[in-house]
């Protein structure tokens, strides 16, 4: 099956960038197409808890709605726990449908995926 690996960076301080990899995600889920978002640096305060729900643009519903839609959709959420101890963050510190990996996971991801976005 194709795959989409959309990488987030940007942190809950620019959520104009936060939209877009969820977005893209779901559309990437109705298309058939398996869709992980990966947060690196500050992109892991995204999924941490209580953040997304403050987060709201426009007329988009808040980002915690379309985070939970995404993952409804089977997009899957992963964690860089490099990142994490970067900022002092803990596993337990995140939405449950975020899992924490390592670093050679995203490797392993970008070599694996059939296109790769960056956030």
């Amino acid at each position: 099956m194709t795959n989409i690996l959309y990488v987030q960076t940007s942190g809950i301080d620019r959520p104009e960038r936060l939209y877009s990899p969820f977005i893209l995600a779901q559309t990437a889920r109705a298309m058939e197409i398996d869709a992980i978002v990966y947060f690196l640096g500050m992109g892991v305060t995204v999924v941490k808890k209580g953040n997304a729900e403050k987060i709201k643009m426009g007329n988009f519903p808040s980002l915690k709605e379309v985070m939970d839609q995404s993952v409804k959709a089977g997009v899957k959420l992963m964690v860089c726990g490099q990142s994490c101890e970067l900022i002092n963050l803990k596993i337990g510190d995140f939405v449950p449908s975020a899992e924490v990996v390592g670093a050679a996971t995203l490797n392993d991801l970008v070599l694996e995926a059939d296109g790769t976005m960056w956030f």
